[in-house]
């Protein structure tokens, strides 16, 4: 009569709470679904009862209040990981968790020995990139080589593709995740081994830092991939160093990112595929990204606002971009409409503004039709699907042999 009551009151209110905090920081572009919240509200209410009901209650009891305390939390989990896509298997997600070998991973040793063999799929080595150019604290790295790379006595100058990853991140969420490596043997196989180099970075430097790879408070992101990784993934691979053979593809704030790299840096990339990302580095509302991702420079907030830095730009020459977009509907509480409505100054609040990653409208045409502007050839694609890693990972698979033949990869038509 008093104590159920209060522990379904402390469920509801965490539930509640947990529900204004991700969109108070603007954690999701896609509104989390129903049972996300449903499921927190009876995980707290479980560990409530639990507490509560310890003194006087039978041994049996407390035993069961026990073991409903951690079946509870496998539900959020399971609930989280359903709406984001995150782990796609059981297998995926005890090998992140074990730090287990990505697929395709050889030791950086194990190179020489397998030059001049043939073989049906690629390798993917861990790198440990120095931050000598930007001082950006970063995790462990990785490149995929493909067959083609291992044929005769020196590496070819390959053409290299760019992976960034979303907000929570690691520099293996492409490969275990996103399916890269299957996608890009898959295209290898299919064109006598001939593939891009691809490099998965750590755009973040650890699991919840959103640096939307800008220089900021947050770490020189921007530094680190222009600065350090492309030219050591050029000095050490032997990577052509043409920028009319690299381009960068991202998924989420990597989307963000790879239209943000290329048109400031079209000397170095001039090839990118945006699937699901902003009108521009965001990081909550507009008061929060400027703080948080800036310091609240706003000159320097301008400096890597891609549609400024287009408009401000001379005509680009030789750049392309796809944008991939869903074409499902918003989630219930998201717009409706299949134009987004004025800007409420909000973008990034819970998808619930008017450049949401979900709608047939939004960033990606945006962004396109400036880009075409001034000078930049590029189209608008959508798919079905919610903005999960499978979603991501279909993306880069259908865009992949566009990408190729963009960064003039042997054989690619």
């Amino acid at each position: 009569m008093l104590w159920v009551p209060v522990a379904a009151a402390l469920g509801v209110a965490a539930a509640v709470i947990a529900h204004w905090f991700v969109n108070q920081q603007g954690l999701a572009s896609d509104p989390a679904p129903v049972q996300l919240w449903l499921w927190s509200a009876v995980f707290v209410g479980s560990l409530a009862v639990a507490v509560l009901g310890w003194r006087g209650t039978r041994w049996w009891r407390r035993v069961l209040s026990i073991v409903l305390v951690p079946l509870t939390f496998t539900c959020v989990a399971l609930t989280l990981n359903q709406w984001v896509g995150y782990y796609p298997t059981v297998q995926v997600a005890w090998a992140a968790a074990t730090a287990g070998p990505v697929p395709d991973q050889v030791d950086a040793s194990d190179l020489p020995g397998l030059r001049g063999t043939e073989m049906s799929t690629g390798k993917v080595v861990a790198v440990d990139v120095p931050d000598n150019a930007s001082g950006f604290k970063h995790r462990t790295e990785y490149v995929y080589l493909p067959p083609a790379w291992f044929a005769g006595d020196t590496p070819p100058k390959l053409p290299a593709l760019m992976m960034v990853g979303g907000e929570f991140n690691t520099a293996a969420d492409w490969l275990r995740t996103g399916n890269a490596i299957q996608t890009v043997d898959d295209y290898a196989q299919a064109h006598g081994g001939q593939a891009p180099i691809l490099v998965f970075v750590d755009a973040g430097g650890s699991f919840n830092n959103d640096t939307e790879c800008v220089d900021g408070p947050r770490g020189n992101s921007a530094s680190h991939l222009v600065d350090d990784v492309r030219p050591y993934v050029v000095s050490t691979f032997g990577a052509s160093a043409d920028p009319t053979n690299w381009g960068v593809v991202g998924w989420s704030m990597g989307g963000t990112c790879a239209v943000d790299l290329t048109v400031m840096h079209p000397d170095l990339f001039t090839t990118f595929e945006d699937i699901a990302g902003d009108i521009g580095p965001t990081a909550g509302t507009d008061e929060q990204t400027l703080d948080r991702l800036y310091g609240g420079d706003a000159a320097l907030r301008d400096r890597f606002d891609p549609t400024k830095v287009m408009i401000g730009h001379d005509p680009y020459q030789g750049v392309t971009g796809w944008f991939q977009d869903s074409d499902v509907p918003p989630r219930p509480g998201g717009p409706s409409t299949s134009t987004p409505p004025p800007s409420s100054g909000r973008d990034g609040l819970g998808g619930q503004d008017g450049t949401h990653d979900t709608g047939e409208t939004g960033a990606a045409e945006q962004l396109c039709a400036t880009a075409q502007s001034v000078g930049i050839t590029c189209s608008v694609h959508t798919s079905n699907g919610r903005h999960t890693w499978q979603f991501a990972a279909q993306g880069f698979a259908d865009a992949l042999p566009w990408l190729a033949a963009q960064i003039h990869t042997p054989a690619a038509p």
